[in-house]
């Protein structure tokens, strides 16, 4: 081949691209309403996880997905996780996971879409301003329980798919989907599931992508990092049952007050974590990320304004977003055996427990950091010489994922961005956790990627949540871009 003829071809091949994208997208945009119509459907399903009598609810959000994916012509299948057990001691069956494969060209690379369909409780009496459970458009948006946390994507992924189909294009890469229903309360079963099926679902798929998040702004985003979580129970044990804090009140140490007080020693008033080894385990703020962090789009005051709090611990956008992101925290959540009905109630408890976490990031190790806080709380309580009893338990120890944003995976993900809205994405981290990337990531050595098409404002796990109609539209053109984007990846490059 004369050398001079490459760029001709090449020049060939991307207006093809961009004929067959232009083609694709009008597809989307012709049958909106029928996307906004199988969002309404799934929607409806109250597929509560944390709600056992909800689930034949979820059972049948499974069989939903799984029916959907079959009518398209994959190869689907509902795998059976196990069982669930109950404080009760009763055991319940956990959803099937749904899988499904669309093609299998050697020659071609493959990717799995990761997503989940079971969502938050939501009532309407909790201060929905319309029914979570019936979908409504208000302006442009499509509120309903689910929407964007994470039914919308899900539909927009598959969707994706559809518009290749309907349009007789094959598929640029084959593609392979695995949607659970445990994800909002720890995704039972899945780590093991994942495990088996290594050598099997998982043995030619090249990349992984998960699109459970949302951007930062109002510009989209490609996330490449996620905090890990440490959550820990503190209990303090005392008298053998309640008192009257009239009759025994100043005549015993309070497990409360014990408990507290150890509370207390964690974090200094102005956030700094008091247990040693912690922050000295935290990788170092780069120059490169902190260049990045100038770059991202992000309102402090609407930040500010959001949570309702008179001002926040840091003014500007760089030490704002590094402390959201890549630096740990502590937070307390709750003390349970504490009287906290409406009322009074003059009661000493006999046991209290408190429930904490420690968001982690590279390079803190959950072994590590179970040991730092069970050492640190056993020598704090030790000083106080009560004849009360601590016991300390983590029960997760949820690892940190990190990606490099300069793998092809993130340098298609911004080329798609870009094809679709003209803009550059912004480079983000979460803040919160999202276990099963490190599942993932650890488990089959894949490279993984997280696309989200989710607003700023959506409000996942709050009242009024809701997907705008452009970003789920907009969203399902991103992923039809990204599958092209993602064929171009020279399998000897990565």
């Amino acid at each position: 081949m004369n050398l001079q003829t490459v760029p001709f071809i090449l020049l060939v091949i991307s207006c093809g691209q961009a004929s067959q994208y232009t083609e694709l997208a009008q597809y989307v945009d012709d049958h909106q309403e029928e996307h906004v119509e199988a969002l309404r459907e799934w929607v409806a399903i109250e597929s509560d996880s944390s709600n056992i009598l909800r689930r034949p609810d979820l059972h049948r959000m499974m069989e939903l997905v799984a029916e959907k994916l079959r009518l398209m012509g994959g190869t689907v299948q509902l795998v059976d996780i196990g069982e669930q057990e109950l404080p009760s001691g009763q055991t319940i069956a956990l959803p099937k996971v749904v899988t499904a494969q669309f093609g299998s060209d050697p020659s071609k690379h493959t990717v799995c879409v990761y997503g989940h369909v079971d969502v938050q409780p939501a009532k309407l009496e909790d201060g929905w301003a319309t029914n979570p459970y019936n979908l409504t458009d208000i302006n442009g948006n499509l509120y309903g329980r689910g929407t964007s946390d994470n039914k919308a994507p899900v539909l927009a992924w598959i969707h994706a798919v559809q518009a290749y189909q309907a349009l007789s294009m094959d598929l640029p890469v084959n593609v392979k989907f695995l949607i659970e229903g445990m994800e909002e309360t720890g995704s039972n079963g899945l780590d093991a599931m994942i495990l088996a099926q290594r050598d099997t679902f998982f043995s030619d798929v090249d990349y992984i992508v998960i699109s459970d998040c949302g951007w930062l702004s109002r510009r989209p985003a490609l996330t490449y990092g996620t905090r890990g979580n440490c959550y820990f129970f503190a209990e303090v044990e005392g008298p053998k049952q309640d008192l009257h804090s009239g009759v025994y009140g100043g005549t015993v140490i309070e497990p409360m007050t014990d408990l507290i007080g150890i509370l207390d020693t964690l974090i200094s008033p102005s956030g700094k974590i008091l247990i040693p080894g912690i922050r000295e385990a935290v990788a170092p703020l780069s120059d490169e990320e902190w260049r990045m962090y100038q770059d991202i789009e992000f309102d402090v005051d609407n930040y500010k304004n959001k949570t309702g709090v008179s001002h926040l611990m840091y003014n500007n956008k760089v030490d704002l977003l590094a402390h959201r992101w890549r630096y740990p925290t502590v937070s307390i959540h709750g003390i349970e055996g504490a009287f906290s009905d409406s009322g009074t109630k003059t009661v000493i408890p006999a046991k209290v427990t408190a429930k904490f976490s420690i968001r982690q990031v590279p390079d803190m190790d959950p072994a590590a950091v179970k040991k730092q806080v069970t050492d640190y709380l056993q020598s704090v309580f030790a000083k106080r010489k009560s004849p009360n009893t601590l016991k300390v338990t983590m029960v997760i120890g949820a690892k940190p994922w990190l990606a490099d944003t300069k793998h092809p995976l993130y340098e298609a993900g911004k080329a798609a961005i870009k094809r679709v809205f003209n803009v550059d994405p912004d480079l983000i981290r979460e803040g919160g956790t999202i276990p099963i990337a490190r599942t993932f990531q650890d488990v089959t050595g894949k490279s993984i990627i997280m696309m989200p098409i989710g607003g700023f404002d959506d409000g996942m796990h709050s009242q009024n949540e809701k997907m705008s109609r452009y970003n789920y539209i907009e969203g399902t053109k991103l992923f039809i871009a990204y599958l092209n984007e993602v064929a171009q990846i020279n399998k000897t490059s990565v």
